[in-house]
């Protein structure tokens, strides 16, 4: 048995290392967009009632399940009942295929970081994006066409990960978390600072939050509160279930789940005021409106802020950098954590140190995402993410809430959180969200998401999908069949 210490020194750590997973890529580039798409003001009604219906109910059930055990989520899942025990691989395994795609946005973004430093993107963002740097071809000999800065910008990020993950919990993740999420924040109070004195400013922010009140009895927009909280904070990925149960003993959980909830949404809604303030200073500059610069992903990151640094001026000179560096670092403090789940589970199966389990995954992991360094790389990332998040880990954590709420029994955690909690206390109510209302309203939002991929995908997009779903189904199957090498696989010491 490995003798690696997996506990957090501290109950800041534990927060931090969970804000960091959750402020991601997803905040800066993902959320303005859908506040702005789906009734700006307005979008806050269905937001809250997501977040207090599913964020902090369902964060409550799997650190109050991750706590109780104190072990792997695989090896959790299996003490709850050993027929479920594929459940523990395949949400982990889905998750570290998140962490190799990662890597590649990662790797872009280190390379714009260079770049803004001089505007190296040129004259026109878009062509030196999809042309240049990607080399963006939907064709299958795009597999043979290899971009060597690239892969040097991915490898670069692995061996960051390498350099943290490996050591021991608190000395690697634990002390990395407590410098660099509130650097995260500080940089994003400097460029929402900035962007706010920018001419145009409010025309950006008046179109943001100009509330469509008509879209609250569309049915769409619950849809994209409750989907936009599950992918921000990353519920059911067995991040957070892996992280609490590294907890000392007589943690506030609940205090916890809504400090953590609470910044999260901070960072977001802060990020849309500079996202928006930029764009309406765009707007006003090239008279373009506001509705037709407003895009998501890696459109926003890699094409649009680049057009406005390129007539920003000399201050794009210290805002460019500053929000690459923003983006590298939420992008950073989230794939530190897509690792956590299977590298754990893998450690109390088979018995192997935390550095050597960290070091081959990282080592597989690195070695896999050099197909996102291909010129066909970059379609390939978006046909993986549409299958993972909106097929995979949803059907997970339907699963997952099945197994903690119905089959562990949610009730059994009541008393045994309360008797921590210095602020709400859980009851009834928490029962009926945990067994009832969530697995429902994930599931639709899993079958919108099923739907989706059935009637828009290309030919392409379906053969990567099924090739995709073949890896991640044989690769839960090898974990769940092997044989443990580890004598205590077995042995869980719970607390209720």
């Amino acid at each position: 048995m490995s003798e690696d210490k997996n506990e957090w020194g501290s109950n800041l750590s534990f927060i931090l290392a969970m804000i960091g997973s959750a402020v991601g890529l997803g905040n800066i580039w993902r959320y303005p967009y859908v506040l702005y798409s789906n009734g700006g003001g307005a979008f806050y009604i269905p937001y809250i009632v997501a977040i207090l219906l599913m964020a902090i109910p369902f964060l409550i059930l799997e650190y109050g399940v991750g706590y109780n055990f104190k072990s792997s989520f695989a090896k959790a899942i299996r003490k709850i009942n050993p027929k479920w025990e594929y459940l523990g691989w395949f949400l982990p395994v889905s998750v570290f295929m998140i962490m190799i795609y990662y890597s590649a946005i990662l790797g872009w973004d280190g390379i714009y970081v260079v770049l803004s430093l001089f505007k190296g993107w040129g004259a026109d963002p878009n062509t030196y994006f999809t042309s240049t740097l990607l080399q963006s071809t939907g064709s299958n000999i795009g597999l043979t066409s290899f971009i060597p800065v690239i892969a040097v910008a991915m490898l670069v990020g692995w061996v960051i990960v390498w350099l943290i993950s490996h050591r021991d919990l608190e000395k690697g993740l634990g002390k990395v978390s407590k410098f660099l999420v509130p650097l995260l924040f500080a940089i994003m109070v400097v460029i929402v600072g900035f962007s706010l004195t920018l001419p145009g400013a409010s025309v950006g922010l008046v179109e943001l939050f100009n509330p469509d009140w008509l879209l609250l009895t569309h049915f769409d927009i619950w849809m994209a509160a409750f989907g936009q909280i599950v992918f921000s904070l990353s519920l059911g990925m067995s991040i957070a279930f892996t992280y609490a149960s590294y907890t000392k003993d007589n943690a506030d959980l609940i205090t916890n789940t809504i400090s953590i909830a609470f910044a999260n949404s901070l960072f977001e809604n802060f990020a849309a005021l500079g996202v928006f303030s930029i764009l309406g200073y765009m707007s006003v500059q090239s008279g373009t409106p506001v509705a037709e610069l407003v895009t998501q992903g890696t459109g926003l990151v890699f094409i649009v802020y680049p057009i406005v640094f390129n007539v920003l001026g000399q201050w794009a000179y210290v805002l460019g950098p500053l929000f690459f560096i923003t983006v590298y670092l939420a992008g950073l403090t989230s794939i530190l954590s897509t690792i956590e789940p299977l590298s754990f589970s893998i450690q109390n199966k088979f018995g192997l140190s935390r550095k050597r389990t960290m070091t081959i995954l990282i080592v597989i992991g690195a070695a896999v995402s050099m197909i996102y360094a291909t010129a066909i790389g970059s379609y390939v990332l978006g046909y993986v993410d549409t299958f993972i998040n909106q097929i995979a880990i949803l059907l997970g954590v339907i699963f997952e809430c099945i197994l903690f709420a119905w089959i562990f029994k949610a009730e059994k955690l009541i008393d045994f959180l309360n008797a921590r909690s210095k602020t709400i206390k859980l009851g009834r109510w928490w029962i009926l969200i945990v067994k009832y209302i969530l697995p429902i309203f994930v599931s639709i939002v899993w079958i919108g998401g099923m739907v989706d991929v059935i009637s828009y995908s290309s030919y392409d997009q379906l053969i990567v999908t099924v090739i995709a779903a073949a890896a991640l189904l044989i690769a839960t199957f090898i974990f769940t069949i092997l044989p443990a090498k580890n004598p205590d696989w077995d042995s869980v010491d719970e607390r209720v």
